[in-house]
């Protein structure tokens, strides 16, 4: 049997030629997954960014209820948009859902402490931050090495 690291993939008399870093049809899937995963997270959190550097009513109005200054939504904002970036580059896509996570548990703290309704506001956050790891992990070799959500194969040499 071929490994990874030939020219080609053979899995149940399927050949798979070799694609550029995807070695097989299941990771190309994979990948394209991850990438719609991702975008939409990234879409997601854009909008937040972005209407948070204008002076909306509604943003001025919900960080009110919220109790927290309009002074600080500007600031935010950049900060979420700053995050996109780096979750956009492959080098920094980790660091770049580290930082919004941190944004999006402040982001589900907030609705508990106003006492808003689970599933629309309290929630809705985890499902962001569920798109943004769940696309990273699709997408990214380095943390489905890191974070493995399969048990290794027995005679493997990864960590248990």
């Amino acid at each position: 049997m071929k490994t990874m690291n030939e020219s080609a993939l053979t899995v149940a008399d399927d050949t798979f030629i070799r694609s550029g870093v995807q070695t097989d049809l299941v990771s190309k899937k994979r990948l394209w997954a991850g990438r719609i995963l991702s975008a939409l997270a990234v879409l997601l959190l854009l909008f937040d960014g972005v209407i948070k550097l204008t002076e909306l009513a509604p943003v001025v109005e919900s960080f009110a209820r919220l109790g927290y200054p309009e002074s600080l939504a500007f600031n935010i904002g950049i900060l979420e948009l700053v995050s996109i970036v780096l979750y956009l580059i492959a080098r920094t896509a980790i660091l770049g859902a580290i930082l919004p996570t941190g944004f999006l548990g402040g982001a589900t703290a907030t609705p508990v402490r106003v006492d808003d309704p689970l599933f629309t506001h309290v929630l809705f956050p985890s499902y962001v931050g569920v798109l943004v790891w769940g696309g990273l992990h699709l997408r990214d070799d380095r943390l489905r090495t890191l974070i493995p959500l399969k048990q290794p194969p027995e005679g493997s040499h990864a960590i248990r």
